[in-house]
């Protein structure tokens, strides 16, 4: 069971027609997208030609003006990040749905800046990290050593650079977690 975004997910484990299970979990995300009022034409979900390969799933969608995106890179290949992308979409849109979560919420929990990349990047190389680096307690063992040197209260302390800090982690916490 994987915990993302406050949901427990099985995981599924894709041993063939992985191209054709890719098609259908992408056809899964356009489908619930398009129940709470995404244009089909404003979805962007990339297949990637080999299903088995070890590759991030990501899909971009725009709604009232907002790009909104989600990514997933913690499973062995990309139908099977794709599957887990496609759970946590469809968890989330389906609280808005039911009326647990406005809109709004939904929005705001999958908003990015057209920027987002390369301060993922700048996050990384702040840490000290490979740029591909995925293992967030990896990321947060770097953020607690550097949180201690730079908190305002040390004598090292530095109260921009630990601005900066919590900046990083959180961008990467929400890539990550």
């Amino acid at each position: 069971m994987l915990k993302i975004k406050g949901h427990e997910i099985g995981s599924v484990s894709v041993k063939g027609a992985s191209t054709r299970r890719a098609v259908q979990f992408q056809n899964n995300i356009i489908t619930i997208l398009r129940k709470i009022g995404v244009n089909e034409n404003d979805i962007d979900i990339p297949l990637e030609r080999m299903a088995m390969k070890k590759v991030k799933a990501s899909a971009t969608w725009w709604i009232a003006d907002e790009r909104m995106h989600y990514s997933h890179n913690m499973q062995k290949n990309y139908v099977e990040n794709l599957y887990v992308l496609s759970r946590v979409i469809e968890l989330e849109a389906n609280r808005v749905l039911s009326e647990e979560n406005t809109l709004s919420e939904f929005i705001s929990e999958f908003r990015e800046d057209s920027d987002i990349y390369e301060r993922r990047q700048e996050a990384r190389e702040f840490f000290g990290c490979d740029h591909d680096e995925t293992d967030f307690t990896v990321i947060n063992e770097k953020y607690k050593i550097l949180a201690r040197e730079l908190h305002p209260d040390k004598p090292t302390g530095d109260v921009e650079k630990f601005k900066q800090l919590n900046i990083a982690h959180k961008i990467l916490k929400r890539e990550l977690t």
